[in-house]
């Protein structure tokens, strides 16, 4: 059945052209194929996955990497509930991601139809937004209000969610109510900070002596304000898995080897665009001491959980920044240079030793490469105009230390393994000529492995190297020291390189230190491409010793459960 030129579906894919949506990540359906067919005909780029999941989280690494709406387009029924997964990781990010789906015709509705079930309500509690829009002539507005609240205006940006049965879809929009007003982009909301509490701030943070600046999601299109701030305050800075890249690795303000002694000494923490979550202790004094915290976010929500801040500010992040800045005038920083000092010493003696130690990290008892052995080769390989995706359990700890880029992703506060290869497909087709690396370990991989086959059908210059230890080596290694003995963690040292290789894709499989520089070489030159890397067992990362897998009560990490528990018993 043919759709007209003034359909619903028809008018939904003219909005996310005018919008400036370029491609729609999506698995194909009957409930949507009127809209599938008009993203077509407009010229919108249809990138097919092989499970929803993965398009939901490839349209999260697009909303993530630029800033702008990204789109997935997924069927009835079970295409909806195997995305859930994509939609929850979304909405913690807090990422500006739009789910488009069908629902079974009006008449067939609560009789058994097809696929048939309350979608919008399923999916209310981890969206910013979700209804099932039946009437033709309410669907342009709703659409408007779906995408609005998606890019979090008047609100926090994150998953929006917009059915239509397909009737619907296939229904003509009135010529009256295709107004431009619902149909056309709308200037981005730029809330300015109140200069009250801009003076408050500035006060505070250019009286204090220890400043540790520390920034999240918020800070990724703030970048050059953010380190035009840190040169005029001379704070030291912190970076998070939300922001890697924001701030080049070998600024001065960078102390990151320094975390631990930097969030327990400092006497203000200004957080930029950061919630105070499990990775940042809470925000607890039992880690931040006495601190003080300054909180600066475009999101409500990012300013006062689990700490209130002495001074709040919700607004435009770059522009609270450029005004703190100006607030601050010629006032010298009362910044201790000792302590700045003492820490950026530190974090560069551990950056080099680092360094070294990588290169050099021997081979496991069982004569398998080191992970940081892979690491050091790929950062040598793919340098720092590069996307990363850092992607796994285990493997994500050595990667989060070992490898650096402008620009970079991991499967974030969700803990969401498994993201890495379609945020990899995502990432290159947006820039296709940077290297883009999907690091990850193999357990990881497998969630999302059979997307190899969407990126070599879209062309997608993705290398995706899988770290192949043939377990969940921080479960495994809980296990053997807590309980004594290894149940349902071991997997196979399965050929992935051979699998990559079936679906049409450059694959090669290493398993010795000399093969390695060459493989990588060659597989940058014949991208899409994968390499399975057999790696030790017997490396243990830092995750692995923390305690990560047991879960401790109060904090996620053992050393911080115990101080938080000394820290409440006074």
């Amino acid at each position: 059945m043919k759709v007209s030129a003034d359909s619903v579906a028809a008018m939904v894919a003219k909005v996310l052209k005018q919008r400036g949506v370029k491609r729609v990540f999506a698995l194909c359906g009957g409930h949507i194929m009127p809209l599938w067919m008009r993203l077509d005909a407009e010229g919108i780029a249809i990138i097919d996955v092989r499970d929803e999941r993965a398009a939901v989280h490839m349209a999260q690494a697009h909303a993530e990497l630029t800033g702008d709406l990204g789109v997935a387009l997924v069927t009835a029924g079970p295409g909806v509930t195997n995305a859930i997964t994509g939609i929850a990781n979304a909405n913690v990010s807090r990422a500006p991601v739009l789910i488009l789906s069908g629902a079974s015709p009006r008449p067939q509705e609560n009789r058994g139809g097809l696929q048939d079930m309350d979608q919008s309500q399923l999916l209310r509690p981890i969206t910013r937004y979700a209804r099932t829009v039946r009437e033709p002539s309410l669907a342009l507005a709703e659409l408007d209000e779906a995408i609005s609240c998606a890019l979090g205006e008047g609100g926090v940006p994150g998953p929006a969610f917009i059915d239509f049965p397909v009737d619907t879809l296939r229904a003509s929009v009135p010529e009256a109510l295709r107004m431009a007003e619902h149909m056309t982009a709308k200037p981005r909301v730029r809330a300015l900070p109140d200069p009250d509490r801009i003076a408050a701030a500035a006060d505070l943070l250019w009286s204090a002596r220890r400043v540790l600046v520390i920034s999240g999601r918020g800070a990724r299109q703030a970048g050059p304000e953010l380190s035009a701030f840190l040169d005029r305050l001379g704070a030291v800075y912190l970076d998070t898995g939300e922001s890697r890249g924001v701030i080049p690795d070998d600024h001065p303000a960078v102390i990151g080897a320094m975390r631990g002694a930097a969030m327990g000494d400092a006497d203000v923490v200004l957080t930029v665009g950061r919630k105070l979550d499990f990775q940042l202790g809470f925000g607890s004094p039992a880690v931040f001491g006495a601190a003080q915290f300054v909180r600066i976010s475009d999101a409500a929500a990012e300013v006062r959980d689990n700490r209130r801040g002495a001074v709040e500010i919700v607004a435009d992040v770059a522009a609270t920044l450029d005004a703190l800045v100006e607030a601050a005038g010629n006032r010298a920083s009362a910044i201790d240079p000792d302590w700045a000092g003492k820490l950026r010493e530190g974090h560069r003696a551990r950056a080099a030793k680092l360094r070294q130690s990588m290169a050099a990290a021997p081979a496991g008892a069982d004569g398998r490469l080191h992970p940081n052995r892979l690491l050091a080769a790929l950062q040598d390989a793919v340098g720092r105009d590069a996307v990363v995706i850092n992607d796994g359990g285990d493997f994500l700890a050595f990667g989060r230390v070992g490898l650096s880029a402008d620009a970079m992703l991991d499967p974030g506060p969700f803990g969401c393994i498994g993201v890495g290869v379609p945020y990899g497909i995502a990432a290159s087709l947006e820039y296709p000529d940077k290297p883009v690396l999907v690091a990850t370990g193999d357990g990881a991989f497998g969630f999302n492995a059979i997307e190899i086959d969407t990126a070599v059908r879209h062309k997608a210059p993705v290398l995706i190297v899988v770290a192949n230890n043939g377990a969940w080596q921080i479960e495994v290694h809980d296990q053997q020291e807590t309980h004594g003995k290894v149940v349902g963690t071991r997997l196979q040292h399965s050929d992935h390189a051979m699998m990559a290789r079936a679906f049409g894709m450059h694959g090669e499989r290493v398993e010795r230190e000399e093969d390695l520089a060459p493989a990588i070489a060659r597989a940058l030159a014949n991208r899409p491409a994968l390499l399975d890397v057999v790696v030790t067992s017997d490396a243990v990362s830092s995750d692995g010793k923390s305690g990560l897998a047991w879960v401790p009560d109060l904090q996620p990490l053992a050393a911080w459960d115990e101080a938080e528990r000394a820290w409440r018993q006074g």
